[in-house]
């Protein structure tokens, strides 16, 4: 499929990977429209693209969005790392069937869903593939990206309507909120610390990899198919938030046991819920940082030839210009 001149429809395109994808899709010739739960129009006001105001899990606002487009990119989810599994799977499960059958209403020919390699847990044989297991280790975010997938795949009937689904590693790069923005925040404060000596392995994939593939994916109707992606390098993750610190000029943060940091951010946690504050990061996440292995990107490699063009050293030279001009803490949430 040649994308030029094609519409796109991006959900949460007012997020970091939404707001990414529409830039480079406006910039290779795609016409974009968006669908963004806010009415704060300040992140896509200067995009040029069309922008709806709606709910992903509204049957009506979806049928609208969906009206004369060839292409749904479907990033909208609630990425938190802990939470009652009701909440994310509104939005998570419901907000995405919603979105693939009001496209398939509509007569749109390709609906490329934003998975994650967190389907597989947080404990997976080293270099898996998109055949592995999946499980949820009772995470409501993993256990709801799982459903999400199990609900799209049957409705994958190509030429039709086809759907790709896209297993996304450890986004970054300019606006990540978990991978850069967060943990910088902490650094800053000297409260940060990487678990258990930093062994394991950060899947990180700068979010212009990301777009590359999800282009190539819809580029090659690649339907029915299934793709981790990475940018297949295996970094620790003790490398990765020394060079994060590195890059703001911050110490090196420290190491100290899983279970001291999970125990620290527990109080943490119950404090800020005495004083009636939004908690600024859960003990859960330290499962996230702290993963073992690397995820295969074989498959996407030999069907998309898919090559990661931007390694981490200019990743994290292109964020640390992004940071020079923005206060992150506006960010925090």
């Amino acid at each position: 499929m040649n994308l030029q001149n094609k519409t796109l429809l991006i959900t949460g395109i007012d997020e970091f990977i939404g707001l990414r994808a529409a830039e480079l899709a406006i910039a290779q010739g795609m016409k974009v429209r968006g669908l963004q739960s806010s009415h704060d129009r300040e992140k896509t006001q200067n995009l040029g693209a069309e922008i709806i105001v709606g709910s992903v899990t509204d049957p009506a606002v979806a049928q609208k969005a969906c009206q004369g487009v060839d292409i749904v990119l479907h990033t909208a989810q609630i990425t938190e790392e802990a939470g009652a599994i009701q909440h994310f799977r509104e939005v998570n499960v419901g907000g995405t069937v919603n979105m693939a059958k009001a496209a398939k209403n509509a007569g749109v020919k390709t609906f490329v869903h934003l998975s994650s390699v967190m389907v597989y847990g947080f404990n997976y044989p080293n270099r898996v593939t998109e055949d592995g297991q999946l499980c949820s280790d009772k995470n409501s975010y993993c256990q709801t990206k799982i459903e999400a997938e199990a609900e799209l795949l049957p409705l994958n009937t190509p030429p039709d309507f086809g759907v790709i689904i896209i297993r996304a590693g450890d986004v970054y790069g300019p606006g990540s909120i978990p991978w850069v923005v967060r943990p910088i925040h902490f650094m800053r404060q000297k409260l940060f610390a990487y678990a258990n000596d930093g062994v394991g392995v950060i899947n990180h994939l700068y979010i212009d990899n990301l777009v590359d593939a999800i282009f190539l994916a819809m580029e090659k109707e690649t339907y029915g198919e299934i793709f981790n992606i990475t940018d297949g390098e295996e970094t620790t993750w003790k490398e990765y938030f020394i060079r994060l610190a590195a890059m703001e000029g911050l110490p090196a943060p420290m190491s100290m046991p899983k279970d001291e940091i999970k125990l620290f951010l527990k109080l943490r946690h119950q404090g800020q819920k005495l004083l009636r504050k939004k908690a600024d990061i859960l003990p859960e996440s330290v499962d996230f940082m702290s993963r073992p292995y690397a995820y295969s990107i074989a498959k996407a490699q030999n069907l998309l030839d898919y090559k990661p063009k931007i390694d981490l050293e200019t990743g994290l030279y292109q964020t640390r210009t992004w940071l020079k001009n923005t206060d992150i803490q506006k960010l925090v949430k």
